[in-house]
């Protein structure tokens, strides 16, 4: 042992050096498999046997630095293969969304302590096996806190890589994405333990086998007969998808409004010709807050389009309320220059023809950094050093899970706004409040041709079979498509082209069990963490005390 700078250095032997070598190769080809079993490759198969490397070396180690140092390095790659689209990088992309997609990379990796370092302090208490049975229930409280907290941005659910395994998360109606999260790592498990015994003692274990086929086969019985037994739902009504492929960043320089507005009503026309009863618009479909006033040309347009052809718009677009007396603005208001203040919402609004009355909903699950800086409300000052150039990184957030009504209709329609429909619970808060069908609308051109937009889309399709309901994206530069509600894309446009897509598009009153109970299995993984907290804390001291 040498001392340097009064730290003392020790050697390994060279076995050690070997099995440091083994496991780190673990731990990359693992995490990069991890990584290849998201969309848009087709082989979401991967994920049921990819965390096995991760596991295995979970058991091998005994410290919780040593621990964690594994999990930070198999979860960065597995981040780094998953995420790599975040900064944008296309050559028009603000250095800001570049540094903070950089910055995720790196951060991100570290909410993985969360259920290793469980798992470490509950192995203490009842050892290596109990642990690693209750590592799948560590996760999925992993996977629901994250959304709850100011800095969210819950991607990486586990379930989300099963998007494209149709047959398999049709369960999703009963527990959800984080129910098919938990499923995933059981399987992990009990492959890992199935392979450990036979490499052994050449015999595997009928427990572990029989647990192994019950949760491979069951999720699958369930999905064909559901899908063979399927009826389409009698109500339906035609929906016209506006893809206009507007340059995201040239779109919120100044001009060109009118050219834009020609664009989506020259595409809402052809859409209307082939028989769109109600239009949709993407996500800041103009990049104006239409409804102050300051824009009566522009909303006159909107209006006579909708009454000369008698059908409803749906739109993203900012919207903004002025306030000139401080005393009615509410707290959360800014305040402008001229000591004006307003709030100011990325929304959906909802025109109906023959009517000045807009519907409106504000987005409430904003990106962090992009949308709404993290803690701003108690550290204001932040607001003002995280800043995109594009306009949009101040949102206030929206109040209220708001469903839109037809006039002289029966038909309910929700909306929910780009990153919104990654959340699970949160979609099924519409579908609760009598939404018919699910409408996406965003914009996903920040991102270019890259993996981002391929796995967004994919990942609404557990939103379609969590609430039993048709979903629409209206998408900026695509992809704009219908799924219906058994998670099966009907029809879709290519990225980034000028298109529309009239589809037809079926309206279901009926709720899933999930959308009733969103929370079951997350709250059941909340139970199963704080009893496993509560007993190792008890069991330490009563160790402790004894020892005394």
């Amino acid at each position: 042992m040498k001392k340097y700078f009064g730290i003392f250095k020790s050697y390994s032997t060279p076995e050690q050096k070997k099995e440091k070598r083994k496991q780190l190769l673990f731990g990359l080809s693992g995490g990069l498999m991890l990584g290849l079993s998201f969309p848009p490759l087709p082989v979401p198969y991967l994920l049921f046997f990819s965390l096995i490397p991760y596991l295995y070396i979970l058991q091998k180690r005994e410290g919780l630095a040593e621990i964690n140092r594994f999990t930070y390095f198999f979860f960065f790659f597995f981040n780094i293969t998953t995420l790599y689209w975040v900064g944008s990088w296309t050559k028009d992309a603000d250095p800001f969304l570049m540094i903070a997609g950089s910055t995720l990379m790196f951060f991100n990796p570290l909410l993985f302590l969360i259920p290793s370092t469980l798992y470490y302090y509950t192995k203490r208490s009842f050892g290596k096996n109990i642990a690693l049975y209750l590592f799948p229930f560590f996760w999925v409280f992993y996977e629901y806190i994250y959304t709850v907290s100011d800095f969210r941005f819950p991607w990486l659910t586990l379930a989300n890589g099963l998007a494209k395994f149709n047959i398999f998360i049709q369960t999703a109606d009963i527990i959800g994405a984080y129910g098919i999260s938990l499923i995933i790592i059981y399987i992990n498990i009990f492959l890992l333990l199935l392979i450990k015994e036979y490499l052994s003692s050449k015999k595997i274990s009928k427990i572990n086998l029989v647990s192994l086929l019950v949760l491979l086969i069951l999720p699958v019985v369930y999905g064909f007969v559901k899908t063979s037994t399927y009826q389409e739902s009698d109500k339906r009504i035609k929906m016209g998808l506006i893809q206009p492929n507007l340059n995201p960043w040239k779109k919120w320089e100044a001009g060109g409004i009118k050219e834009q507005l020609d664009v989506y009503l020259q595409l809402s026309e052809q859409a209307v010709n082939s028989g769109a009863k109600v239009i949709i618009w993407p996500e800041s479909a103009m990049p104006v807050y239409l409804l102050t006033g300051s824009y009566e040309l522009e909303l006159n347009r909107i209006h006579q389009f909708l009454d000369r052809n008698n059908v409803h718009l749906m739109t993203g677009m900012p919207d903004a309320t002025f306030f000139y007396d401080s005393t009615t603005a509410p707290e959360d208001a800014k305040k402008t220059s001229g000591g004006t203040f307003y709030t100011s919402y990325n929304s959906i609004l909802f025109f109906t023809p023959h009517s000045k009355t807009v519907q409106k909903y504000g987005k409430i699950m904003l990106v962090p950094f992009g949308e709404k800086v993290p803690l701003v409300e108690d550290i204001p000052f932040l607001g003002d050093i995280f800043r995109w150039n594009v306009g949009i990184s101040s949102w206030n957030t929206g109040k209220e899970i708001k469903v839109f009504n037809m006039e002289n209709s029966t038909n309910t329609l929700g909306g929910v706004i780009c990153i919104e429909s990654i959340y699970p619970d949160f979609c099924s808060k519409f579908v609760d409040k009598g939404a018919e069908m699910i409408a996406i609308v965003t914009n996903d051109s920040w991102y270019g041709n890259s993996s981002g937009p391929y796995q967004h889309k994919e990942f609404a399709a557990l939103r379609a079979i969590e609430n039993n309901r048709s979903v629409v994206r209206a998408a900026n530069g695509g992809i704009s498509c219908l799924i219906d509600p058994l998670g099966r894309t009907i029809a879709k446009t290519e990225m980034f082209t000028r298109n529309f897509l009239v589809v037809d598009v079926p309206l279901n009153k009926q709720k899933t069990f999930y959308t009733k109970y969103p929370l079951l299995v997350p709250y059941l993984s909340l139970i199963v963490t704080l009893t496993a907290i509560l007993l190792s804390i008890f069991i330490n001291f009563k160790k402790r005390f004894n020892n005394k």
